[in-house]
């Protein structure tokens, strides 16, 4: 076993869940947090279940997230419980025992009915931190119901944004699924595949279904690639094809992976040298992700970098400063630099100006940007910059001010490609930024 392995840093891993549990609990005036893995949730008029996503505060602890109706249990001082539900079931698959590295951490109950989980989680539900759903409430008339006090929700999902090297490790193999799938995505376009045939390929080379993928593939051939989250799947590829844009990640162990390419079908033509400038400003903008740095700033030297790309490229007629002074520049880049990254895609806590609550403001005039905090060690975050001749917004361009700073032949000449975006997931490190993502591109170049 190397020092690496999730065995080994699983639990280093577990005691900063203690620790931040405790300090979390002493802010609320709790004894006991309790966290419920979630339910599954049912179609109205219908019996058919909607696909069963687990609490992000339940996969914090336990690699688990297939399991609905188990229970998380910590109290300051003792092991924590878990509360495992094995039903008798013969209509469906019954989950099998815990097992792994993680179960001798954890005081196991096994329960065969949901309400059996009551006797084992603490008598004084009022003495609880419970973070979870309504639906998961257990007892007569709901008595042990998810509370979900803020000072505890606040500390938590703050300090989770400074992830563990179990964290990390666990990303790095989402990270390598994601890569494989990429690299299927890549040859099934080259051969012609339409959209359809380009997601399946890709969930088999990641060993992953939609429904287990963090979020839904974004796969966009030609003008497709202007929708920012394009998910319609067309089953014809469209004739000539000329671009392909493929937002996908992948799962492990409850974390994510988030990662975006743009190619072009003529690889010597000017829109593949458009992807390159927009890669180079990616790469230049993922070396910026340094402790002490503020995301916002990353952000802003964006709009910047990518500006000035529009500007050598004859779209616009005007200097990459006024580009961005005028607003021009968001017609072209209208969302957010990135997002932080771990239990969930987008994750939580992106606007907190400490453990205790508060907002730090998004910059004036930028309002889909999803992180503003200061970059430290520990943090993973994504690196997206994108250019894209969206017809909306180009509509709206045309009718302002900004119409005259444009050259609508060079637009017309790009909007058949859809547009570009690059993704790559940083972690700030105590020293330069380690970038997942091409890491492992390279490793299986």
């Amino acid at each position: 076993m190397t020092a690496q392995t999730p065995a080994a840093l699983y639990p280093d891993h577990l005691d900063t869940l203690a620790a931040r549990a405790t300090a979390a609990l002493e802010r609320g005036g709790f004894d006991h947090l309790v966290v419920p893995s979630g339910t599954l949730h049912y179609q109205v008029f219908d019996d058919r279940d909607y696909p069963y996503a687990v609490n992000p505060q339940f996969k914090a602890w336990v690699p688990l997230v297939r399991n609905p109706g188990s229970w998380l249990v910590f109290t300051p001082g003792a092991k924590p419980r878990l509360v495992y539900l094995q039903p008798r079931d013969y209509w469906h698959v019954v989950p099998e025992a815990p097992s792994g590295y993680w179960v001798d951490h954890f005081d196991v109950k096994v329960v065969r009915n949901p309400d059996d989980a009551l006797q084992h989680l603490p008598r004084n539900a009022t003495r609880c931190a419970i973070l979870g759903e309504p639906q998961s409430a257990l007892g007569r008339y709901g008595a042990f119901a998810p509370n979900n006090p803020q000072p505890v929700l606040d500390y938590l999902d703050y300090h989770r944004a400074y992830k563990t090297p179990y964290e990390l490790a666990m990303m790095r193999e989402a990270t390598r699924r994601a890569v494989r799938g990429h690299r299927a995505a890549e040859r099934a376009f080259r051969a012609g595949a339409s959209e359809f045939g380009i997601h399946l390929a890709y969930c088999q080379a990641v060993g992953q279904d939609a429904n287990e993928l963090p979020y839904g593939n974004i796969v966009a051939l030609n003008g497709h690639g202007a929708v920012l989250h394009y998910t319609e799947l067309d089953r014809v590829p469209p004739k000539p094809v000329r671009s392909f844009l493929l937002d996908a990640g992948a799962s492990h162990g409850g974390y994510a992976a988030d990662i975006t390419r743009t190619h072009a079908a003529d690889r010597g033509g000017e829109f593949q040298a458009f992807i390159d400038a927009v890669e180079r400003a990616e790469l230049a903008l993922c070396d910026e992700v340094r402790a002490g740095v503020d995301y916002r700033r990353i952000h802003l030297d964006a709009h910047q970098r990518l500006a000035g790309i529009l500007q050598e490229f004859g779209i616009i007629r005007c200097g990459a400063e006024e580009a961005v002074a005028t607003g021009l520049s968001s017609s072209f880049f209208p969302h957010g630099i990135g997002h932080g990254l771990g239990l969930q895609v987008h994750d939580v806590a992106g606007f907190a100006a400490s453990d205790a609550g508060g907002t730090i403001d998004k910059p004036e005039g930028h309002p889909y940007l999803r992180l503003t905090r200061e970059l430290a060690p520990g943090m993973v975050v994504t690196i997206e910059p994108g250019l894209y001749f969206a017809d909306m917004l180009l509509e709206e361009l045309q009718a302002g001010d900004n119409a005259r700073r444009v050259d609508w032949d060079r637009v017309e000449a790009f909007r058949p490609y859809g547009g570009v975006r690059i993704e790559d997931n940083v972690v700030c490190t105590d020293d330069g930024p380690v970038n997942l993502t091409r890491e492992e591109f390279a490793a299986t170049a």
